[in-house]
């Protein structure tokens, strides 16, 4: 979508399920303020880990790539066996990381 794209889409563009009226007709901002995450701890891991802006964690020296959706994210970090790590974000377990191979191996359904 280009830049700026999103201001005609919103204004410009009728839809049905919205009685062929505009998004922007429609919408009404919150009353609450989004204030961000509460601080996150996982006290049932062996530490905690802020990842970086580029999505990347930091582990025995060595850079394992989890994704920049997590940058300046705290997650938890668990050894599970020798050099594999749980990973998890708030209450939900992303995968594995095998120090060896520097992956993250993924859950299949983390959020399912």
């Amino acid at each position: 979508m280009r830049l700026g794209a999103h201001v005609k889409f919103n204004t410009e563009r009728p839809h049905e399920a919205l009685a062929m009226k505009c998004p922007a007709e429609v919408y009404t901002p919150s009353v609450r303020a989004y204030n961000g995450l509460t601080e996150l701890s996982y006290p049932f891991h062996d530490r905690d880990v802020v990842v970086t802006n580029c999505g990347r964690i930091c582990l025995h020296r060595k850079k394992i790539n989890l994704s920049m959706v997590f940058a300046g994210q705290r997650v938890g970090i668990k050894e599970v066996d020798d050099g594999i790590w749980l990973v998890s974000f708030m209450h939900y377990d992303l995968g594995y990381i095998d120090l060896e191979q520097r992956t993250l191996q993924p859950i299949d359904t983390p959020f399912g």
